[in-house]
């Protein structure tokens, strides 16, 4: 299996390629995981994931700097290749960001990425937080505990989202979006890579997910 990670110049790719490889060790996978902008990799992968950190507009900038990559990746993951979006790589999701500007997403799911509302409490959210889902919410979540412990480091979200598009959600001053996933098309808010057992056991989900 090919696993492609999608280089848009933000996110620790490094750190995301050894996670998804112990977690294909972990799993008995046989995956070659390479980290590419080329839309032609993209296009033949068996799993895509998009990792991303820093600001919306700066990332999505990047993905369409890339000639063919935004639709490489729509056409992809609409014929059933799976897709992970991590932080920023699950914002891309959205409509449109509103960080520095109004940026449009990538446009799969409804909502936008605003800043966090959540007063008195200090920005970014940074540190380990518990995520509430129904148990059987998602594939993606199998072995995963409601109330389990994920990493988070951000200071937007996304709001507006449909609630059947809302896989699980944390606490920072009142509900924000943790997990996304639409058709083939799923995202985390947390850093699935510094997650430890739990992120890797959403990787493993992942490795294995048949949507």
């Amino acid at each position: 299996m090919r696993v492609v990670v999608v280089d848009c110049g933000a996110g620790n790719l490094a750190s995301v390629r050894r996670a998804l490889s112990r977690a294909a060790a972990a799993r008995g996978v046989a995956a070659e995981i390479m980290v590419t902008s080329e839309p032609d990799l993209v296009r033949s992968a068996g799993r895509i994931v998009l990792p991303g950190q820093g600001a919306f507009a700066a990332c999505a900038g990047a993905l369409r700097a890339v000639p063919g990559l935004t639709d490489t990746l729509a056409e992809t993951t609409r014929r059933g290749v799976p897709f992970l979006g991590i932080c920023v790589g699950m914002q891309l999701m959205s409509a449109f960001g509103l960080e520095h500007g109004r940026t449009p997403g990538l446009g799969w799911i409804t909502g936008e990425v605003a800043v966090l509302d959540a007063p008195g409490l200090r920005l970014p959210q940074m540190g380990w937080n518990s995520l509430t889902f129904p148990p059987g919410r998602h594939a993606l979540l199998a072995g995963v505990r409601p109330g389990d412990h994920a990493y988070f480091v951000h200071s937007y979200a996304l709001r507006g989202a449909r609630p059947e598009d809302v896989v699980a959600t944390t606490d920072y001053g009142g509900d924000v979006v943790a997990m996304v996933a639409s058709g083939a098309r799923a995202g985390t808010q947390f850093h699935v890579e510094k997650s430890q057992d739990l992120g890797l056991r959403i990787l493993g989900n992942f490795l294995e997910w048949q949507p």
